[in-house]
């Protein structure tokens, strides 16, 4: 006779660790062999198994270079100056060491490591500490920015083996500025201008400087490797443990250092293998610690609503992805920076922006990296439809400052077609591509409307009133279920937290938003499961999730602001422009962390 486990049973995967998305994601921090000599503002050359560790501050400016290999760190032959805050590149065999600081003064000092002791070549053009530098090789290598009167510095010099020369400054001035790469394909990025503490990261091409995505946490930043696979760690006005990746676009966070620890050695050929050495931990401590970061080659993919045992934590686990463990991180930048337009597309690498301040007619596509302009509005206006406008190839483009002017998105173009019944700015949108949709409330002079309308692709018609009249909400949601949230509400005429959902005939009035929001960012398809981020007035940095019961507070966005074109998905979305102060460009993306959750059996 059958058993019940052999009919309806299934095997599970017995794994000795967690599944990971990467052998990046699964990387972690080990302790290595300390230095022998405690210090801050120390340079490194080399890779994580053979590493040079030399200058630094004891709190005495350092001459002290060591050898690491792999385990353990060995006293060689001393810089012939004395110096912290300096730079170097190459390997622990063919160094060059930069820059820095000896009493009185910033240092222009070249000095050359041939693996026995070091030799004075030719100085900078412009003596400066805290300065940041990069390259594999002791003959070609790139030093950017740094301090020295009057000021932080921009300027940026290429070593040829024998001399430096300067070349196209940075973007932004700063100091103590982390960098990777080789002379002709460099990042810079972290930093301070006294203040603040810098996020920016540039890329360099060989001939001039690209402003390229932020770090997710502004810092003063170590880094090691090459320019398409970076990573930066440590850091900060006291000290900080965080680690973030780059992989040629974007900045990942990873796991953090064992110690928090700021002006650090740090030495690697790229973001999978890396080694952090001194520094200055928290109060204010100088090390001699070593961590070496070590990225598996052999890890289990990651696989969402995978069901496996733990054979280590002797746990059922199952990956899910979880919204309340999202975070925010830099995206591409719009063209044109801009606020109060429209938006549309359901996932983050497929956003379009439309229409905003100043009448614009302005149409941008995004791809999960970069915005490209695409075909304009016949009608610019700003004020317009305001939530989930469609898709970013099907989408609607619905009334403005107050007009019935309509207009249906194909992906390529737009066209005018049938006006709505009333016109009217700031109204609420919820459309699923550009012949279904609805829209709701907005402000036909001189009151706040409550009148919602429905499009099925030929007509508007005029259907059952919200339960209040409002502007500058957003909406999301089908004809037959959608959702509109806060908005500028009648009475009292000031931000609200109302929330109403609609089933295909009537509006109720359901749980209210935690914060009273206004010109807020969308992103979510249903009135079910969607995200709310940003506001006006205030620039609020707060994001909500709504579960289809109730809000949650979740990671805020790094800059607060409202007017904002949302779009993508809860678990995927992006934010892009908006104000105040000034109008915004940057884009945030937000990412729902896929982990593995523990199964509570009872």
């Amino acid at each position: 006779m059958s058993k019940y486990k052999e009919i309806k049973g299934f095997k599970v995967q017995t794994l000795a660790s967690d599944t990971a998305a990467s052998g990046l994601a699964s990387a972690t921090w080990a302790s290595g062999g300390a230095l022998n000599t405690a210090r801050t503002w120390l340079a490194g050359a080399g890779i994580q198994t053979a590493s040079l560790a030399f200058g630094g501050e004891e709190p005495a400016e350092s001459g002290k270079t060591e050898s690491y290999n792999g385990s353990s760190w060995t006293e060689v032959a001393d810089l012939n100056l004395a110096r912290y805050a300096l730079a170097g590149s190459g390997t622990y065999t063919a160094a060059l060491a930069y820059g820095g600081y000896a009493a009185p003064s910033p240092r222009a000092q070249t000095e050359v490591w041939n693996g026995s002791a070091w030799t004075e070549v030719s100085d900078l053009n412009t003596a400066r500490y805290g300065l940041g530098g990069s390259s594999t090789s002791s003959t070609a290598a790139i030093a950017f920015g740094g301090d020295a009167p009057p000021g932080v510095q921009a300027v940026a010099e290429t070593w040829n083996g024998s001399s430096w020369t300067e070349v196209g400054d940075l973007n932004t001035a700063r100091k103590e500025i982390g960098g990777s790469g080789t002379s002709t394909a460099a990042l810079g990025f972290g930093g301070t201008s006294e203040p603040p503490q810098r996020a920016n990261t540039e890329s360099w091409d060989g001939s001039s400087w690209t402003e390229v995505s932020d770090l997710n946490t502004a810092r003063q930043a170590m880094g090691s490797g090459t320019q398409p696979s970076t990573l930066a760690f440590g850091g900060g006005a006291t000290g900080v443990a965080n680690t973030e990746a780059w992989d040629g676009s974007s900045w990942t966070e990873l796991a953090d250092l064992a110690t928090a620890r700021k002006s650090i050695g740090a030495t690697g050929l790229n973001n999978t293998s890396a080694l952090a050495f001194g520094g200055n931990a928290p109060p204010n401590t100088i090390t001699t610690a070593t961590e070496e970061w070590t990225s598996p080659s052999v890890f289990t993919k990651i696989n969402l609503g995978q069901v496996y045992y733990n054979s280590g934590s002797n746990a059922f686990k199952v990956t899910e992805q979880a919204v309340p463990t999202g975070a925010w991180a830099s995206g591409g930048n719009l063209n044109t920076g801009r606020n109060s337009g429209s938006s549309a597309g359901t996932t983050q690498n497929t956003g379009l922006a439309f229409g905003g301040q100043s009448s614009s007619a302005l149409t941008e596509s995004y791809n999960g990296t970069s915005w490209t302009e695409v075909n304009d509005l016949n009608t610019g206006r700003n004020e317009a439809s305001k939530g989930m406008g469609g898709t970013q190839t099907s989408a609607l483009m619905v009334g403005g400052s107050p007009t019935t002017v309509v207009e249906s998105w194909n992906g390529t173009s737009w066209t005018e077609i049938t006006e709505i019944n009333t016109g009217r700015g700031n109204n609420m949108i919820a459309a699923t591509s550009n012949t279904s949709g609805m829209i709701m409330g907005g402000e036909p002079p001189p009151s706040f409307s409550v009148d919602t309308e429905v499009w099925n692709g030929s007509a508007w018609t005029e259907v059952a009133n919200l339960n209040k009249g409002r502007n500058n909400g957003v909406g999301t949601g089908t004809v037959t279920a959608s959702i509109v949230i806060g908005g500028q509400i009648q009475p009292p005429n000031a931000a609200g937290q109302e929330v109403e959902s609609w089933n295909g005939s009537s509006w109720t009035e359901i749980a209210e938003v935690n914060t009273a929001t206004r010109s807020a960012g969308l992103s979510g398809t249903t009135n079910t499961d969607t995200l709310v981020f940003g506001s006006n007035p205030g620039a609020s940095a707060k994001t909500e999730y709504w579960n289809g019961s109730s809000w949650t507070e979740l990671a805020d966005l790094a800059t607060g602001r409202g007017g904002i074109y949302g779009f993508g998905s809860v678990y995927g979305a992006g934010a892009a422009g908006g104000t105040p102060p000034a109008t915004i460009a940057s884009t945030e993306e937000w990412n729902a962390t896929t982990l593995n959750k523990t199964i509570t059996v009872s």
